[in-house]
């Protein structure tokens, strides 16, 4: 009875696989569980918009508006359908977990939402969708110094533009060529091109002369409220209309100094006095954008705030108008950020619908199941031991799990390299696994203990060659199967140091000692 007992004694790696399942569950779930809230969450707000002055900020969970409480989507469209039609100011209360927002506008809050995920798991381009774009300096080989730069510069403009779920980063080959790996979810491939294709090089002339260019050198800031930046006029045109919009910069000193040095060698204009000889001419990508005239109070004079404007077109006011916006908005972050210090070309673009992430999500999903279910099934009739079949299954599980909640814990975006680096672990482990269970199957002139030392030899001896073979494809690729190699690294350690010492305890107890 007492040896009965001490074989079901749970040992202490069978303890610390439980003790790191339930962290795992707790990093993936989070306590209190996601599952559980309610609400919906703000995914982005737009800067300068009246939610953001209220106070509404990406992150923040939406449980109420005007009274009524929100769930879900549903709720939060019933609350808000209909109620921007007019053109009246309407008062709209926002109530979020910690805080309250009290908008008045005529249009809809400027801000995406979303429900709130069921998990910590974050889910990388590829299950999220959006698109990619692999890029690359054209005619340039860019050293690790130089990539970085570029990383950093494109990250901030990206950012002034107010997308969400962005992701730039550097990675390179097994050559040593430098790559920029750009991730934008719910971007088109369009849309993502248009961003990156350009070198967005900003150069205000007189004549000949470079007065500044963008960029914090020459620009100290740029105006973006809707006092000082704004559309000014809308109008008629032949083919359609045209809105021209408007707003201050604010020059550095050394550049306010070249435009008194220049404007005190003109003229005045012989056909409008009140103006100089010569404009300020605004070139965007080498392109002239807009001709400004200077005026003649302005001659040799230190003037550090200058006006910018331009224009918009489109077939109706409508569209002419959100032109001129959207060119209003890109020339800001242009003279915010400078001008990228290469011309980009795009190696390799690419664009996943969500919808596809979400079949290819529950394919995975019902795919590993039922492998699981058919290899303990069949461990079940080579072993005849039902236990044996179940251990195995619970561990496989178990290191699934586990795989995930660090994943979760390092927040690490699982794409479909990842998802593949998962199912090979799975394969991974159930071969370890099955090598556990003959070599306790095997001699009698040796201990169980003996026997698994022996199979644990073997699984060492695996692990230490998939790793070394593993290593290369962090960079392969330039480092789109880094997903890939991550997780399938993760995946094996977890096997090694976790999973597979307490799946031996468990066919010792199976077994007996």
């Amino acid at each position: 009875m007492v040896c009965g007992e001490e074989r079901m004694k749970l040992t202490w790696k069978i303890y610390l696989l439980i003790i790191i399942l339930v962290f795992s569950l707790l990093s993936i779930f989070g306590f209190p569980p996601h599952f559980s809230q309610k609400g919906v969450i703000i995914t982005s707000v737009e800067t300068n918009s009246t939610a953001f002055e209220e106070g509404l900020r990406q992150g923040q969970i939406i449980i109420g508006v005007d009274g009524k409480i929100i769930n879900n989507l549903d709720d939060f469209s019933k609350a808000v359908q209909g109620k921007y039609l007019s053109n009246k100011s309407i008062k709209t209360i926002f109530n979020t977990k910690n805080s309250e927002a009290i908008l008045f506008s005529k249009d809809a809050p400027e801000i995406t939402i979303s429900e709130i995920p069921k998990t910590n798991i974050k889910t990388g381009l590829d299950l999220a969708g959006g698109s990619r774009a692999l890029v690359q300096a054209q005619d340039r080989k860019l050293t690790t110094e130089e990539i970085d730069d570029l990383v950093d510069i494109t990250n901030n403009r990206l950012n002034e533009f107010g997308l969400a779920d962005l992701k730039v980063l550097s990675v390179s080959d097994l050559t040593g060529n430098h790559f920029m790996l750009v991730e934008i979810a719910g971007a088109t491939p369009k849309d993502l091109k248009e961003i990156l294709s350009k070198q967005g090089k900003f150069e205000a002339k007189i004549g000949n002369e470079t007065i500044f260019i963008g960029g914090e050198r020459d620009i100290a800031s740029v105006s973006r409220s809707a006092q000082e930046a704004f559309i000014e006029t809308c109008n008629p045109s032949d083919n359609g209309y045209f809105c021209r919009f408007r707003f201050s910069i604010f020059l550095s000193e050394e550049a306010a100094k070249r435009h008194s040095e220049v404007t005190g060698k003109l003229d005045l204009n012989e056909t409008n006095p009140e103006y100089l000889s010569e404009k300020l001419d605004l070139y965007l990508d080498d392109k002239l954008v807009d001709s400004l005239f200077i005026g003649e109070g302005l001659k040799g004079r230190i003037e550090t705030q200058i006006s910018i404007s331009g224009s918009g077109y489109g077939e109706t006011q409508d569209q002419a108008y959100n032109d001129a916006s959207d060119s209003m908005h890109k020339l800001q972050t242009i003279l915010i950020t400078g001008s990228l210090p290469y011309k980009l070309e795009i190696v390799k673009l690419d664009t996943v619908s969500p919808l596809l992430g979400k079949e290819f999500i529950k394919s995975i999903f019902l795919a590993g199941i039922s492998a699981l279910l058919i290899v303990s099934i069949i461990i079940f009739f080579r072993y005849k031991k039902f236990k044996s079949s179940l251990a195995l299954l619970v561990t496989s599980i178990s290191e699934v799990i586990v795989i995930l909640g660090i994943a979760s814990f390092i927040e690490w975006n699982l794409d479909l390299p990842s998802i593949a680096g998962i199912l090979a672990t799975i394969g991974t482990g159930i071969d370890q696994q099955i090598i556990i269970l003959d070599e306790s199957k095997q001699s009698k002139f040796l201990s169980i203990k003996q026997r698994l030392k022996r199979a644990f030899t073997i699984i060492l001896g695996a692990y230490f060659t998939a790793l070394v073979a593993l290593l290369p494809l962090l960079w392969a690729g330039a480092g789109l199967l880094k997903g890939f190699a991550i997780t399938t690294i993760i995946g094996i350690s977890v096997g090694v140091l976790i999973t597979r010492p307490a799946f031996s305890d468990m066919i010792r107890m199976i077994e007996g000692d």
